[in-house]
């Protein structure tokens, strides 16, 4: 009757210290979305900025990807400004605070013609401890909000009519005046 007990004591003490291995390690890593929530009209699009910290002291830690997860298909992300604006990797041994950086993280695109609402989006960096790893870094949730305030681009028809008005009156003018 031991030997199921010491087992069983020796299962849970290896589980604790997996689970406590695995929670030291997802606290090596911040990521934070400066505004989640951000307010549009058909046709804007919105740049997300975001600040990244590197919190191991001695190891660095690689940013290889971002990727944005669940956003409604009405609207259109882009993730090329992490590319062109995050360092390759955060190193808490350089020189200078390379440890940390804040920057444009993604872009989000409010196609013409949608529908006034919420729209929510998961955005996820992937890295780790080397320039292959494709571990999820960390993870968070935007907002755009669509409001129905749209700025009307077409001049209304009774703009056309004074404006033909006033050149047909500069016309008549200039015909007169060079008689």
């Amino acid at each position: 009757m031991k030997k199921p007990r010491s087992s069983t004591v020796l299962s849970l003490t290896l589980v604790s210290f997996l689970l406590a291995g695995s929670a030291a390690k997802a606290d090596t890593f911040s990521f934070a979305i400066d505004s989640s929530l951000q307010y549009a009209v058909a046709g804007d699009t919105l740049a997300f900025d975001a600040s990244v910290t590197n919190l191991d002291p001695t190891a660095t830690v690689w940013l290889n990807s971002a990727q944005i997860t669940s956003l409604d298909s009405r609207l259109t992300g882009d993730t090329t400004p992490f590319f062109s604006s995050f360092p390759f990797f955060l190193d808490p041994l350089a020189p200078g605070p390379s440890y940390t950086y804040d920057g444009e993280m993604f872009d989000i695109t409010v196609p013409l013609g949608t529908t006034p609402g919420v729209y929510a989006g998961e955005v996820q960096i992937l890295g780790g401890s080397d320039e292959s790893a494709s571990d999820i870094l960390g993870d968070e949730v935007f907002s755009v909000d669509v409001t129905g305030d749209t700025t009307s681009v077409v001049p209304e028809p009774s703009s056309l009519v004074l404006l033909l008005t006033g050149m047909t009156g500069l016309a008549a003018f200039r015909r007169r005046m060079s008689e």
